[in-house]
């Protein structure tokens, strides 16, 4: 069975992210597993404290939030090379296939190392790996942000419901069986399916019409995926999450069912979610 392999229920689509949106799990994943081995694996540790501030600027407090890991790898590499911290042979060949490539997730990466000599893809894929293992082993608090789980026990009712996440998707699985958020999803479409942008696409396929589809996002990359695919995005604030929640079950979800999330309402929410990054 594919992953998009499901039967439609609904004329309206809300597709969710989980890290930082859904998931009250981005900071500490960062601070305790990401940053840390990448620092360990790419031998940073005389620059700890400078790497960590790097590490958390690119996938946490600016534009580039919640990028994909391998591309926020690639950019703090090339950061750390301009400061003249790090040399790793193949950095060029790696910042190249995250550019390039169809899929961004372990098993691409894995087969990529078939083909390649490079140190910095060899490199990747061992932090990506220590990474999932750090995550596996954190202490168990992976929490939903307050209202969560009552907005989509809500929305499911009269739209389907699917996460899409540039997660692992194990550990979506897990936190989002855990906390009974899969209940109310058709399917959970993680880094394994693609980017976002393409599980977008390849779920309006399925008939979805694109002004009744939305995407709930914390991130950049999830309001680019949804203009894109000509479709809504719905902005999770950070900071602000709780609120956001109940934001979208009371006054946008509405909104998406009657036919008045319209362009002027779309542009307000990106004004306020740009704000909020200090864009």
């Amino acid at each position: 069975m594919g992953y998009f392999d499901y039967e439609t229920k609904s004329e309206y689509l809300v597709c969710i992210d989980s890290d930082g949106c859904a998931m009250d799990t981005m900071e500490i994943k960062h601070r305790e597993c990401f940053g840390p081995q990448w620092i360990y694996t790419y031998g940073l540790n005389e620059h700890f404290e400078e790497c960590m501030k790097v590490w958390l600027d690119i996938n946490l407090y600016t534009i580039t939030r919640g990028i994909n890991r391998f591309k926020g790898l690639a950019l703090a590499l090339q950061e750390m090379k301009k400061r003249g911290i790090l040399e790793v042979a193949g950095l060029e060949e790696f910042v190249a296939w995250t550019n390039e490539a169809k899929e961004l997730s372990n098993p691409a990466l894995l087969a990529l190392t078939q083909k390649s000599k490079s140190e910095c893809i060899e490199k990747a894929l061992l932090w990506s790996i220590r990474t999932n293992r750090a995550i596996h082993y954190l202490p168990s608090e992976d929490k939903p942000f307050d209202h969560v789980k009552m907005a989509m026990d809500d929305m499911c009712k009269e739209a389907d419901l699917v996460a899409v996440s540039s997660a692992n998707g194990e550990a979506v699985e897990a936190e989002w069986t855990k906390h009974r958020l899969k209940e109310n999803c058709r399917v959970l479409l993680c880094q394994e399916a693609g980017s976002k942008a393409f599980c977008i696409s390849e779920l309006k396929k399925k008939g979805y019409v694109p002004n009744k589809i939305l995407m709930v996002g914390d991130a950049p990359g999830d309001r680019d995926a949804a203009a894109k695919n000509g479709v809504w995005y719905y902005p999770i604030l950070v900071g602000k999450e709780a609120e956001s929640w109940m934001r979208l079950k009371e006054e946008a979800y509405p909104k998406l069912l009657n036919g008045t999330f319209d362009a002027a309402y779309q542009k307000q929410l990106i004004l306020e979610f740009e704000k909020n990054l200090g864009v």
